[in-house]
């Protein structure tokens, strides 16, 4: 009885840690003009940019952080930038951690999740939310 309490426990771990672990990868934007990366560090789920649809500025400069709000953050390049950040697995979803909107230059808390094979990613500001669909590259 005892193996078999020890042998389920290795599988459910297995599972669990297989199941968290499907978030990684290369994931197009809703409007299809970014692709992130999803990776796994210490525990955590972070995404950062690797590729932007825009062209490079006529000047040969890459893309810029240019509407952050702090100003020493602005030249910044948006090209490899972490924009999801610290994010935990726990009971199907991914949260806890953050989501930085270059567009806007604001960071939302955030939430992910799939729905109908799609991932959901949902920012929050306080009561206000809004919720995008990406879809895995292959």
């Amino acid at each position: 009885m005892r193996y078999l309490i020890i042998f389920s426990f290795f599988i459910f771990s297995f599972t669990s840690s297989d199941s968290a672990d499907k978030i990684v990868g290369v994931w197009l934007s809703q409007i299809k003009d970014g692709k992130i990366e999803i990776y796994k560090n210490n525990g955590k789920y972070y995404g950062k940019i690797v590729w932007i649809k825009e062209p490079n500025s006529k000047n040969g400069k890459p893309i810029i952080d240019g509407n952050n709000p702090k100003a020493n953050l602005k030249s910044r390049p948006l090209l490899f930038l972490n924009i999801i950040n610290d994010l935990v697995y726990h009971d199907g979803e991914w949260s806890g951690g953050t989501v930085y909107d270059p567009k806007e230059g604001k960071t939302y808390d955030c939430k992910i999740w799939f729905e109908d094979g799609q991932l959901k990613l949902r920012g929050y500001l306080g009561w206000f939310y809004d919720t995008k669909t990406w879809t895995r590259v292959k």
